[in-house]
């Protein structure tokens, strides 16, 4: 499904790359968010809840938000959001409703019950800045998290079964084989959710990656297109520790929790710039599930 009104108007966002310098980036505002049955990560959360005594803090969940958008906006990011649902609690992990290709956005199918119309407030976003939608995933279901960006044209595709589904990663993959692009569909087990939380692109020619949750063909893929990478421990992976977004440059944002890889990229010459956002991680979603990239600098 494509869009015969917008394929006559100028592509405003493309992407072809996950490392270049990051220029513009969509966001969603935080104003309905709260803790809900999400993913594994949340059903930890709430399971340990009693031992942990952690719970849901509304106002320090605003503040985090807004230090994210300022050190967005500090390392030169221009920010777009998308509105507010009252009925969307979790609509603010931007990265899933859609995602961003060479030919313009695509309007992801969320599974997920609390997310399934995160379609509708999307769509509206790209409406309103008149920019085309590519295509519209209607097989299965697929979500934003799942595309990843190796290099331009190689992109790899996550599904997990109980989020994207293969018949979903299968239909962008296609799309993507159309154009001339290598693509590789990649089965995850459920305790990683995405594949933005196991495989990501942190610097041309090198990438963050939990060996752990992806099969000896993956890490061949990578090696085959020159791809080097540091590990990502299974313990770090399942708690979003690689959860990351490359800024280009050599600059990275993480969260503050996530003390072990921080330490290893800054041990690589990394700029590591950590800001507190456990509100959201406990919620099963970190920076990178936080945002969706709609330009880069060329890689």
């Amino acid at each position: 499904m494509s869009d015969p009104v917008g394929a006559e108007r100028e592509i405003k966002w493309s992407l072809d790359n996950q490392t270049g310098a990051l220029a513009e980036v969509l966001l969603a505002r935080p104003d309905n968010f709260r803790w809900v049955p999400l993913n594994s990560i949340s059903a930890v959360t709430f399971a340990n809840q009693d031992r942990t005594g952690v719970r849901f803090d509304r106002e320090a969940a605003l503040a985090q938000h807004r230090g994210m958008v300022d050190a967005f906006e500090r390392a030169g990011v221009r920010c777009h959001f998308l509105d507010a649902d009252e009925g969307l609690t979790s609509s603010v992990f931007a990265r899933d409703s859609s995602f961003v290709t060479p030919w313009g956005p695509v309007v992801a199918s969320i599974q997920t019950p609390p997310r399934r119309r995160d379609y509708a407030v999307v769509a509206s976003f790209y409406a309103r800045e008149q920019t085309p939608i590519w295509k519209w995933v209607t097989a299965g279901h697929f979500e934003g998290g799942d595309f990843g960006i190796i290099e331009p044209g190689s992109v790899i595709l996550g599904y997990a079964g109980n989020r994207s589904t293969k018949e979903g990663a299968e239909q962008v993959a296609g799309w993507m084989e159309a154009e001339g692009w290598d693509a590789l569909t990649v089965p995850l087990a459920p305790q990683f959710v995405h594949l933005d939380a196991t495989l990501l692109m942190i610097a041309e020619k090198l990438a963050l990656v939990c060996e752990d949750a992806l099969g000896d063909y993956v890490l061949d893929f990578l090696k085959a297109r020159g791809i080097s990478w540091i590990p990502l421990a299974y313990r770090d992976c399942v708690q979003l520790g690689g959860n990351l977004v490359n800024l280009g440059r050599g600059r990275v944002l993480s969260m503050a929790h996530n003390t072990t890889v921080n330490a290893r990229l800054e041990s690589e010459g990394l700029d590591v710039i950590a800001i507190e956002y456990d509100q959201f991680a406990l919620a099963g979603g970190g920076v990178h599930c936080s945002c969706q990239e709609l330009r880069r600098e060329s890689a």
